[in-house]
């Protein structure tokens, strides 16, 4: 076996970029579906989680972090990638992969379904996905104007221009990305607009929800994943409980999915798995190279 390479973000970010990023995504998806499996344990008031990914041309990973509410910053971890062969090839830095794979695939939900013409975005939260969105919007959009929402106005200026009242936020919005660690929903379905797209980032668990049951089923629902999304408050809670079926889930990133009119308000539910790490680790280690 070779050496274990070891990726930092300083040896790569200046060859990284987000369409380079959101376009290793969608090239993943048009190999074999990955397989994938999730494990969650309780550790104290926080989560030790492990996501593991097979891909048939990708080989496998394997990352594992915890979410600790409390502590600053509340997510750590590690991500091991093995080539096709199932030899160890490289440790790559846990935020790396984390940052690219979380909003580009947000911004690939963008690109397939908000409106071509969807210039005005909201940021919703103030942590650190909600800051790389403000980093990534600009220039992956670069016609866009982005306002954020927090709790704690004082970090929300920190990210860019402040929208005071969520509400109002939400009604001017095209574009509504959501990164909060909220357990009772925050975004009413009551203030969504025709040909709105809403992002949900941060639900990863049971008991999470960003947005209500009124959202949801004022909106065509899309994820990233079917097998990782089920299992995630946003989208298993309103399961369970009969305010959606199974159909009304209309696809994910396997599927061909887009909008069907302009009028229409599409709901992407960002649920992550371990299939995104290796298809984000893969374009990283292709870019060290």
């Amino acid at each position: 076996m070779s050496a274990l390479r070891i990726i930092r973000a300083k040896d790569v970010e200046g060859q990284l970029d987000w369409t380079r990023m959101v376009d290793a995504i969608a090239a993943g998806h048009r190999l074999p579906r990955a397989q994938t499996t999730d494990q969650f344990l309780p550790m104290g008031n926080g989560t030790l989680m492990t996501r593991s990914a097979v891909i048939e041309g990708l080989g496998a990973g394997v990352k594992t972090f915890t979410v600790m509410p409390n502590r600053d910053p509340s997510v750590e971890g590690a991500m091991l990638v093995y080539d096709s062969d199932g030899s160890p090839a490289a440790l790559v830095d846990f935020d790396l992969v984390t940052k690219w794979k979380t909003v580009a695939d947000s911004l690939l939900g963008v690109r397939l379904l908000a409106r071509p013409d969807a210039q005005r975005v909201l940021i919703v939260g103030t942590g650190k996905v909600a800051s790389q969105l403000a980093e990534a919007y600009p220039q992956f959009r670069p016609d866009c104007t982005v306002r954020v929402w927090g709790r704690d106005l004082a970090k929300a200026a920190q990210l860019g221009v402040v929208a005071d009242d969520l509400e109002s936020a939400v009604r001017k919005a095209d574009i509504i990305s959501c990164a909060t660690l909220a357990t009772i929903p925050i975004i009413k379905g009551d203030w969504l607009q025709p040909g709105q797209h809403l992002d949900l980032i941060g639900s990863f668990k049971a008991g999470m929800r960003e947005a209500d049951d009124t959202a949801l089923c004022r909106s065509s629902l899309f994820t990233d994943s079917r097998e990782s999304a089920v299992h995630v408050g946003e989208i298993a809670d309103p399961l369970t409980r009969g305010v959606i079926s199974d159909t009304d889930i209309l696809g994910d990133l396997y599927d061909s999915i887009h909008r069907q009119s302009d009028e229409e308000i599409t709901l992407y539910k960002n649920a992550g798995g371990a299939h995104l790490d290796l298809m984000i680790a893969h374009a990283i280690l292709t870019a060290s190279t």
